[in-house]
């Protein structure tokens, strides 16, 4: 029997938590906004600017109604959602989709380019045959010509996308669409614009342990994010980042695997293999502009492994932060553009 391992996300938030309420919040009294979405939770925290009043009841009911948005059109699991009808598409057809299924599905296409297939939103079938999907599989392996079948119908190149209008066609009737890997970050970068708009500039948005920052929490102090330390059975903060502007994205594979005859198997599928990654990288954290482009690079880069990873960061000039197996412990790697992000400190 397979024993699997599905504990939560990889991110842990270093910050106050103060509980959402119904009155107007003043000038650095940061509160707190939480609830659920898209399979996971979401929070939220704001820190008012000078003489500005916050009501975070009105906050909430806007935010919960963008993600419902865009939760209905980019769902694998709601049979009205975009992608459910991408998937049940025969071939040859246009199916028309909302301009921001568009805006995701072109930059998913343009990171499964950069990096040659690492990422594909194709490859959800393979996790869903490896147990990792809606129906969890803890009895059966398996089986290679399953995975074969399978491969077949995995390829970004299957899918042609056409933005005036939107439009997605495919060459094989049996490719699907997941964008599980990148829409949480897009669904961050909307509730920053979001935010941003209703004239709130100092704020914290997490949804599934995808994070961005804009601006300061109280008092003027940095956003202080954890990276955490990849024990399976435990959770300790390895290195504390302070953030501003900026997004934040984690993957890693010591949280949801299985094991099965003393054999370790990762939720991250190889597009290329249709098996679970087999090398030492046991995460990887992205920093970029947009949270959608760090959390598609962010998979990417796992599937890539340490090597290949970092060489791929330092050539398209990415921010990553690795952990990488060696022995019994766990060695720190870094792209040239992550430098910066270790020798800040917080503002006393």
């Amino acid at each position: 029997m397979k024993k699997l391992i599905l504990l939560g996300v990889a991110v842990v938030l270093a910050a106050t938590v103060i509980y959402l309420n119904n009155q107007s919040t003043t000038e650095n009294q940061l509160i707190s906004i939480a609830g659920t979405t898209m399979g996971t939770s979401y929070h939220i925290k704001l820190s008012p600017g000078a003489g500005q009043k916050i009501d975070p009841t009105s906050i909430k009911q806007k935010v919960d109604a963008r993600l419902t948005t865009i939760d209905n059109e980019m769902s694998t699991y709601k049979e009205l959602s975009d992608v459910s009808r991408i998937s049940r598409a025969v071939t040859d057809t246009w199916e028309p989709v909302a301009d921001e299924t568009m805006i995701v599905l072109t930059t998913a296409e343009e990171i499964s380019r950069i990096s040659d297939g690492a990422f594909d939103v194709t490859v959800g079938q393979l996790v869903n045959l490896w147990g990792f999907g809606p129906a969890l599989n803890l009895e059966d392996m398996p089986d290679r010509r399953e995975i074969e079948q399978l491969l077949a119908a995995v390829g970004y190149q299957q899918l042609e996308l056409q933005v005036h209008p939107p439009m997605v066609k495919k060459s094989n009737a049996n490719v699907t669409v997941d964008l599980s890997a990148i829409a949480k970050g897009y669904a961050v970068d909307a509730i920053a614009k979001l935010l941003l708009d209703e004239q709130l500039s100092n704020f914290l948005v997490e949804i599934g342990g995808e994070i961005i920052t804009h601006g300061y929490k109280e008092h003027n102090k940095p956003w202080v994010i954890g990276i955490e330390s990849p024990q399976a059975n435990q959770r300790s903060i390895r290195k504390r980042l302070y953030l501003q502007d900026v997004a934040m994205a984690t993957s890693g594979d010591y949280r949801n695997y299985f094991e099965r005859d003393g054999v370790r198997y990762s939720h991250t599928i190889d597009p290329a293999t249709g098996y679970p990654i087999k090398h030492t990288l046991a995460s990887v954290t992205v920093i970029e502009d947009s949270c959608m482009r760090a959390d598609a690079l962010a998979t990417a880069i796992m599937v890539m492994g340490p090597e290949k990873g970092l060489t791929f960061a330092n050539r398209h000039q990415l921010a990553i932060f690795m952990l990488v197996k060696q022995n019994d412990k766990f060695i720190e790697m870094h792209s040239n553009a992550f430098t910066p992000y270790l020798n800040t400190k917080e503002v006393k």
